[in-house]
């Protein structure tokens, strides 16, 4: 494997004596740059499909795991756990795995990116099996938590996709699916939590979005399976109904309280029509 690649994730900043700049002269310079990710999440929209796609043909056997350290573990997580409110979805079918387990969510895991045989154990606390899909998300491309992890899934015939912001970098060369967005370099020299990680939430977004689309979970545009979690998506869910059958807001809210979701409730009503 070529180690040469270059890291582009390291390489100076466009911009320099960032502290003898106005805050508005800060904020429009980081916003100049925030704008080139989108045009960057867009080169990969081909492998992202892919990606996609492979999930849809292993539902409902397969689940989805992300693995990852620091942030690209922690949005790994974050997106995860959106996806059973959003689309009353179990807790079990969309996974985030962050290096040095859940506090690391909060509090930096002293080393614990670096353990190259960590991954596997942590996935195979969940029996993790070849109906899988494990996506590793590492800005460099060189984590060792992550590379061992994408590794040893490879060697059981698991598939695995690698998301990273250095092209060529080992994981986007090690996994089967390798999305590389290149956004360049950092506005803060090395601070992968401002540009690569934005470009790794657009395509988490993505590929759980369109994932949870193409296996039913929305209809219409309307998230049609979420969890009344709160009065808003009660009043959100209300409002569904209204709309899907026509009728008035009481017996909307009557018929989302007796089935639990948009989808049931409006099968229920439909069913006795």
């Amino acid at each position: 494997m070529d180690q040469k690649f270059i890291r582009i994730t390291e390489q100076p900043s466009l911009y320099d004596h960032l502290e003898q700049k106005t805050t508005a002269e800060l904020l429009a310079s980081i916003n100049a740059e925030d704008r080139k990710v989108a045009q960057a999440v867009a080169s990969c929209l081909p492998q992202i499909e892919l990606l996609v796609e492979a999930l849809v043909e292993r539902f409902p056997q397969g689940r989805l795991f992300y693995i990852g350290a620091g942030t690209s573990g922690r949005l790994g997580v974050l997106d995860a756990s959106e996806i059973p409110p959003t689309y009353g979805m179990p807790h079990d079918r969309v996974i985030g795995i962050i290096a040095g387990g859940d506090g690391a969510i909060r509090r930096a895991v002293e080393g614990a990116e670096d353990d190259r045989a960590q991954a596997w154990l942590d996935l195979q606390a969940f029996d993790i099996n070849v109906h899988d899909v494990v996506v590793g998300i590492a800005a460099s491309g060189t984590t060792l938590y992550v590379l061992g992890g994408i590794e040893a899934c490879r060697a059981k015939g698991i598939l695995t996709a690698g998301i990273t912001n250095n092209p060529g970098a080992p994981l986007a060369l090690t996994a089967d699916i390798g999305i590389a967005c290149n956004v360049g370099p950092e506005f803060v020299t090395g601070s992968t939590r401002m540009k690569s990680g934005t470009s790794q939430k657009m395509i988490l977004n993505m590929i759980s979005t369109a994932y949870m689309i193409r296996i039913g979970r929305v209809e219409g545009h309307k998230m049609v399976h979420m969890q009344l979690t709160n009065e808003k998506l009660v009043s959100r869910g209300t409002s569904y109904i209204e709309q899907a059958l026509g009728i008035e807001t009481e017996e909307a809210l009557r018929l989302l309280k007796t089935y639990g979701s948009v989808a049931r409730a409006v099968e229920a009503y439909r069913s006795k029509g």
